[in-house]
């Protein structure tokens, strides 16, 4: 276990690094960076983030890369949000972010980061068994939870956000009574839409996370509108006041709001207060848990063996009515031949391992909706559902592999010759193949093993004998391996691992 953790959170209004000591099940913080990057402010109508934004995130990214120099892979985990959710041009910044930051980068979903940002909560607040509704306005998105300990009942993320409404409603940096109500008017109707199930749920406390709701917690107590939480009578009196002051220039003069928060503060402004007026709120109170403190006991979790994303695959297979007998044994026979393929994956944690066991667990969920082209099914719903714990990366990886399980490999041109990935589509295609009947027949002398820019797969001469729709069935994965360039060569073993009275009679295909 490490002794330190690390999380990265690209927002779409700014870029933070946390790192946290880690003592048994607990978290002690003991360094934080910030850094504005707007990065929501730098998308333009074609939704491309523009040439200062790309700069100065990786900008930021470059000043974490100093910080987090020795941190081991496994202990760092950098997620980004709503901004590269929408930017059309997310995948170059993630590629060039990857490589300065030294750590992979993932985009969660906007109920991912829902679910991050409870649980960062949930180990934040006191008596954390009521159940309490969160709300965490960020620069692109707003999520909206109920929870109860650290498990979240429902989610949601809407499209708004306080970069976002700055921009849309006070673009020229003028604040009237009239554009205030409008981006009101505007949150209320994206928060009615989510209203209804929540407000059935219901609540015993109210909470605030993040910067937006910090910033409006701080003016209320400054001004003496309320004390240390955010009540429904001071979101009035702030209401009213901004107009007066007339210009986010002049936010400047509003007592408690630090200076980076201004640009942004009256659409923080407008989506908190729609969202107490729309759902009834009278009171909250505000906690420093957010997103980053989800990102870091998520981690814990996973090196603790609680991984958010095993449960997730076991919903699946459950929803799905997978055949667990038949998932069970392509799992091990994939892992055996992508173990012979890469010794690394020796070691449980590793990413690609666990990419492969949830895929193989997986393979078969679209017969629940047709056998014809059940690989397509079920990769459109593993890259299309809310899958707690997943990553979009993680999520498209493992839809990948579902669909190239079978079928034609020429779909997957876009995966580049040289990726491990393909040893893991090798290995489940083959797993795949062998296990086709269905039965509960062993491979204890299968081998693969890479063969220049191709495979070479052994199995038992007599085995191939007694099962000639199976060697059917491997001469036609000869074909699908040639498509792409990666020959496939299937030899029997050697005669000394035939039944007595056997010849070894190699016929490589």
């Amino acid at each position: 276990m490490f002794s330190h953790l690390a999380a990265v959170d690209l927002g779409s209004n700014s870029f933070r690094l946390e790192i946290a000591r880690v003592d048994g099940d607990l978290l002690y913080p003991v360094d934080d960076l910030k850094a504005a990057v707007r990065l929501a402010a730098g998308l333009g109508a074609d939704k491309r983030l523009d040439a200062a934004a790309f700069a100065r995130g990786l900008s930021a990214l470059a000043g974490f890369a100093e910080r987090l120099q020795g941190f081991p892979p496994e202990a760092v985990r950098a997620v980004g949000t709503n901004a590269l959710r929408v930017a059309r041009n997310a995948p170059e910044f993630v590629l060039q972010g990857q490589a300065i930051l030294g750590h992979p980068i993932e985009i969660v979903s906007g109920r991912e980061e829902a679910r991050l940002i409870y649980l960062g909560v949930a180990h934040a607040v006191p008596e954390p068994h009521r159940q309490t509704f969160v709300i965490d306005i960020g620069g692109g998105s707003t999520e909206v939870i109920i929870g109860r300990g650290f498990q979240p009942i429902l989610l949601e993320s809407l499209y708004m956000g306080c970069v976002s409404y700055s921009l849309r409603f006070f673009p020229d940096g003028k604040i009237t009574e009239g554009r205030l109500r409008e981006a009101r008017l505007a949150a209320a109707k994206e928060i009615e839409a989510i209203a209804l199930p929540f407000r059935a749920l219901g609540w015993e406390r109210a909470v605030g996370s993040s910067g937006s709701a910090k910033a409006i917690r701080d003016v209320l107590v400054a001004q003496g509108w309320s004390r240390e939480t955010i009540t429904r009578k001071g979101l009035q009196q702030l209401v009213k006041a901004l107009p007066t002051l007339g210009s986010i220039e002049a936010l400047k003069g509003l007592k408690g709001l630090k200076r980076d928060r201004q640009p942004v503060f009256p659409g923080a402004v407008a989506i908190m207060a729609a969202a107490f007026e729309v759902l009834g709120l009278e009171e909250m109170v505000f906690s420093e848990g957010a997103l980053r403190l989800g990102v870091l006991y998520d981690l814990l979790g996973r090196h603790h063996h609680q991984d958010i994303r095993e449960s997730s695959v076991e919903r699946f297979m459950e929803r799905y009515g997978v055949d667990r007998v038949h998932a069970g044994r392509v799992e091990t026979t994939a892992l055996e031949l992508a173990l012979d393929l890469r010794p690394e994956l020796a070691f449980e944690e590793h990413p690609d391992r666990r990419l492969l066991s949830w895929a193989a667990r997986l393979h078969e969920i679209g017969l629940s909706i047709a056998h014809a082209g059940h690989h397509k099914h079920g990769a459109y719903i593993l890259a299309h559902a809310d899958m707690p714990g997943f990553s979009r990366m993680e999520q498209a990886q493992l839809a990948r592999l579902v669909l190239s399980h079978r079928g034609k490999l020429e779909r997957l041109a876009e995966l580049p010759p040289g990726s491990p990935h393909w040893d893991l589509i090798f290995a489940l295609r083959i797993a795949a193949v062998l296990h086709r009947a269905r039965d509960d027949r062993r491979f204890e002398r299968l081998h693969a093993r890479r063969e220049g820019d191709g495979y070479r797969l052994q199995l038992p001469s007599a085995f191939l004998r007694r099962h000639p729709l199976t060697r059917a069935a491997l001469e036609d994965e000869t074909a699908q391996w040639a498509s792409v360039g990666m020959p496939l060569r299937l030899d029997p073993l050697p005669s000394s691992f035939n039944h007595p009275g056997e010849r070894h009679d190699a016929q490589p295909l």
